[in-house]
């Protein structure tokens, strides 16, 4: 009977709050959902400019053939701009939300300062790790693409923003390092690349002739149409380095172009063992490995072996 006899009393109530309701929707349909909608138009437009700068800017640096290095540049600044855009883009989007909401921001923005300046004396990793990558992309001290030693790690760089580099090794491992603990960095696709290769021949061979052929041998590789492009200076045979025991070796130097080292190495390889062959030039072996083995004398009668209860 209670319940009974407060409801006609809520009745006005209710149509109060149902009106209420209904005039906030209406309101929010036609004065700020419009809003929003425009603003998420114009982060989606500009979001859509900077995707096609990136997507120019990546599709410039494979086309850079002959310029390794500035293709590098160029994807290392594609990756920045993304990353960037996505963080800014979205802040700002978030500030207009909140004006159209009539919510001031003011507060919320000191708040922030306040609660970063706690968090700043708790991480300042952080800022190490961003420190250090301003002044990696401002001293130009590697990019996207190229072959470096971080932090003892060899590999390539898949990916580079102001707080930690992606690495990627030989083996598919990918390394994410904190820009802070890169202390030195050893940059092996910068100019140009030095194809080393120590030959170990037998000491029994004539220096001469040995180092005539691998100039020959080199001197090919340098005139051969697949690797003209790729080889940027004469080879450079520097005669007799080492002698360690029988093992005599001579070291070849190539100057050729970034990340071609190993193409170049394989091909001489191949050439020198098959001129080697062909020459009858000995290849050097390890004296730590050697088995020197006493031919028997023919003319030296045989062992007697000793008669069973002798």
């Amino acid at each position: 009977m209670l319940l009974l006899a407060m409801a006609p009393q809520d009745e006005p109530i209710l149509q109060t709050i149902e009106d209420k309701w209904h005039s906030d929707i209406l309101l929010f349909l036609q004065n700020k959902l419009p809003k929003i909608f425009v603003v998420l138009l114009v982060i989606f437009i500009l979001q859509r400019i900077v995707l096609f700068f990136v997507k120019k800017m990546r599709s410039r640096a494979d086309h850079q053939v002959g310029n390794f290095h500035r293709a590098a540049q160029l994807r290392t600044m594609a990756s920045i701009l993304r990353a960037t855009s996505i963080g800014v883009l979205g802040f700002i989007a978030f500030l207009q939300i909140l004006n159209i909401f009539d919510i001031p921001y003011q507060p919320i923005l000191a708040s922030a300062g306040i609660v970063g300046v706690g968090i700043g004396l708790g991480a300042q990793s952080i800022f190490k790790d961003m420190l250090n990558g301003i002044f990696i992309l401002v001293e130009d001290q590697y990019n996207v693409g190229e072959i470096v030693v971080l932090a003892g790690l060899k590999g390539t760089v898949e990916d580079l923003s102001l707080r930690r580099t992606s690495l990627r090794d030989s083996d598919g491992t990918l390394y994410i390092i904190p820009n802070s603990q890169i202390a030195t960095v050893s940059n092996l696709s910068r100019d140009y690349a030095v194809a080393a290769l120590n030959v170990s021949v037998d000491a029994s061979a004539n220096p001469d002739k040995v180092i005539a052929l691998l100039t020959k041998i080199a001197g090919d590789i340098r005139e051969d149409a697949a690797f003209k492009d790729i080889t940027v200076a004469d080879p450079v045979v520097l005669g007799v380095d080492k002698i360690d025991g029988r093992a005599v070796t001579y070291p070849i130097q190539i100057r050729v172009r970034v990340n071609q080292r190993d193409r170049v190495l394989r091909e001489l390889r191949r050439r020198i063992i098959l001129a080697f062959e062909k020459d009858g030039i000995p290849l050097g072996n390890d004296p730590a490995n050697m088995l020197i083995l006493r031919a028997p004398n023919p003319t030296a009668p045989p062992a007697q072996q000793p008669l069973i209860g002798s």
